[in-house]
């Protein structure tokens, strides 16, 4: 047996909004859509992932998800314009990440995060 991929799945009354905050903040592609369920992608392949952790490093609360981008800078900036409210300010962890929190609109925590050199 092999997993193929594991999807993660946002629970909200409110599909059209969610959906919007993760086409704008992350330029995802809707890949089906029956309105009461929304797919969207980003087109890229990436290994099967799951972290197991009691606080998300830092002493940090466990982010529900976490999102790796290739700019983190570029998305924080989109963040703020977009009037977020930052729940964990753009750092470089110790570990080799570039990394900030944001709440989406069903109060989903994410760690949206880029690898850095250290």
């Amino acid at each position: 047996m092999a997993v193929k991929r594991i999807v993660a799945n946002v629970a909200t009354a409110n599909v059209e909004d969610v959906r919007r905050f993760y086409q704008e903040l992350f330029d995802l592609d809707i890949v089906m859509d029956f309105g009461w369920i929304a797919t969207l992608s980003s087109g890229a392949s990436a290994s099967v992932q799951i972290n197991i952790a009691p606080q998300g490093g830092s002493e940090t609360i466990t982010p529900d998800l976490s999102i790796e981008i290739d700019n983190v800078d570029e998305t924080y900036q989109r963040a703020k314009a977009m009037g977020l409210e930052i729940e964990y300010g753009l750092v470089d962890e110790p570990w080799g990440v570039r990394r900030f929190y944001v709440c989406d609109p069903a109060r989903k925590l994410l760690n949206i995060l880029s690898h850095i050199d250290v």
